[in-house]
């Protein structure tokens, strides 16, 4: 056989391997269920209580009441700022599951939290932790310097985002090792996939939440701890305005009820079809693009309109 044909018959090989991984990736995405399968007893096979933070309202209330935590049998701890929305989620949590709701307050802006935080949840058998909690430093982007109390957002933004997470990991993830078993989710942004301008320090953090857990699932997977990032684009939430939903845009309890069905696939996900689709799509976009300036106001306008500022 000649030389020039072994080469060929390579490079089909070679494209037919890749193109079947291509489409392998496809169909997992597609069809979750089928590739991801969760046992009915998955989360309770994991603990009794599940910890949310940011849990009064929006993304964390719904992993909290919509799908598979409380309905599935874990009682939940709830730790939000505001009491009064606090007591309301748990309230409508235990009345629609029937498990046991506990509700701390406390505001992750700030830095003297964590020892009553500790002392409340330091006896529970945590099956899954959700880091959750989160601000924007403006609902409006904006270049840096234009974001109004600078100083103040950037201290806010980073204990909000940032420490908030991997403190809650230290609290809880010594209990999880000692089982042998856990779940640590955390909610990150398709923000952070490529730099963002007029969402810099927000982007900034995001990209942190996913390197923390990538890491943190490589140095605790053999421990039976499953450390997984979600990353979604639009959702509709008091942080983001409530904008209306669409195409891009879920409900809270959509996009939970859609990400849950990718949690064993791996340490990140963008918990659906269509937000993975506009993953694939950013990532290709060429950085220019989002650089320029034209790009910054054009996209600082459709913001205002969507949220109806």
């Amino acid at each position: 056989m000649a030389l020039i044909e072994v080469v060929f018959i390579l490079v089909g090989v070679c494209c037919v391997f890749f193109c079947g991984r291509r489409l392998a990736r496809v169909l997992m995405v597609l069809f979750p269920k089928f590739w991801y399968p969760l046992p009915e007893n998955f989360f309770t096979s994991m603990g009794k209580w599940a910890v949310i933070t940011g849990g009064s309202e929006g993304i964390g209330r719904a992993y909290a009441q919509q799908v598979k935590l409380a309905g599935h049998g874990l009682n939940v701890v709830l730790i939000s700022r505001s009491r009064g929305k606090l007591e309301t989620a748990a309230q409508d949590i235990e009345l629609t599951t029937g498990r046991k709701v506990t509700v701390i307050s406390a505001d992750f802006t700030k830095d003297d939290i964590y020892t009553s935080i500790e002392e409340s949840i330091s006896s529970l058998d945590v099956a899954i932790l959700v880091n959750n909690v989160g601000i924007l430093p403006s609902q409006i982007p904006c270049k840096l310097l234009e974001t109004t109390n600078l100083e103040e957002k950037i201290l806010q933004v980073i204990n909000c985002n940032l420490k908030s997470m991997a403190k809650m990991c230290r609290l809880i993830l010594p209990g999880m090792v000692e089982r042998g078993r856990g779940i640590i989710l955390n909610v990150s942004s398709g923000m952070a996939i490529v730099p963002f301008p007029l969402y810099t320090l927000y982007g900034a953090t995001k990209v942190f939440i996913e390197r923390f857990a990538q890491c943190l699932q490589a140095e605790y997977k053999s421990k039976g701890i499953l450390v997984q990032t979600v990353s979604p684009f639009g959702v509709s939430t008091s942080m983001m305005g409530y904008q209306k939903e669409d195409l891009m845009t879920f409900s809270a309890e959509a996009f939970v009820k859609s990400s849950l069905t990718y949690l064993k696939a791996g340490d990140h996900s963008y918990g659906s079809v269509r937000h993975t689709i506009l993953g694939s799509f950013f990532q290709n976009i060429p950085t220019w693009v989002l650089r320029h300036e034209a790009f910054h106001q054009s996209f600082k306008e459709f913001v205002k309109k969507r949220v109806g500022a």
